[in-house]
């Protein structure tokens, strides 16, 4: 009898500790947001090009279009509201047609710290999409971003957000605001 229960407590040990490791199990690669890199779209401005990437994975067919802004002028302040955003996020690059959906909300890249915002953005197609606006600073230099995509725009922001994380987008952000 004592050795049934102490088996029976050992599954359901066992059966709780594959249900916790279970939901805490990653998500499936397919479910996964996985940037690759494409061209950059856009024509030569006063800006250096940046890099630009498009999702296969969770937010299927967004493209992340991201760049370093050295000489930003508001060296007090960095991103400091939404108007900065929008005129600093590449998001008219995109479409000049954009309207912003709500005010932004403040976010971080590394030790960076700015502002992102979502917007409405009207394709010369007729198509409408999502879009979202980010942009963080570094004493006077900016990273940028803009984000577009067609699905849900919480994961497409989230994606977004995400991505300039990486190692590889770390370094390579260092590297450009410090001019290599």
């Amino acid at each position: 009898m004592r050795r049934r229960a102490t088996i029976a407590l050992a599954a359901i040990a066992l059966g709780a500790s594959g249900v916790g490791a279970y939901q805490l199990a990653p998500a499936p690669a397919e479910q996964a947001a996985h940037w690759r890199e494409i061209a950059w779209p856009f024509p030569r401005d006063g800006w250096p090009k940046g890099r630009a990437f498009r999702c296969d994975g969770a937010c299927t067919g967004a493209e992340l279009y991201v760049r370093a802004k050295r000489g930003f002028c508001n060296c007090d302040r960095g991103v400091a509201d939404d108007d900065e955003v929008d005129r600093v996020a590449d998001i008219d690059l995109i479409s000049p047609r954009l309207s912003a959906m709500a005010l932004g909300e403040e976010v971080g890249i590394g030790d960076m710290r700015g502002r992102a915002r979502r917007y409405d953005l009207d394709m010369p197609d007729g198509a409408r999409h999502a879009a979202i606006g980010i942009a963080v600073s570094r004493r006077c230099e900016l990273i940028v971003a803009a984000a577009l995509g067609r699905g849900d725009v919480s994961a497409v922001q989230r994606a977004a957000l995400a991505f300039p994380e990486t190692q590889e987008m770390k370094t390579w952000a260092t590297a450009a605001l410090d001019g290599r």
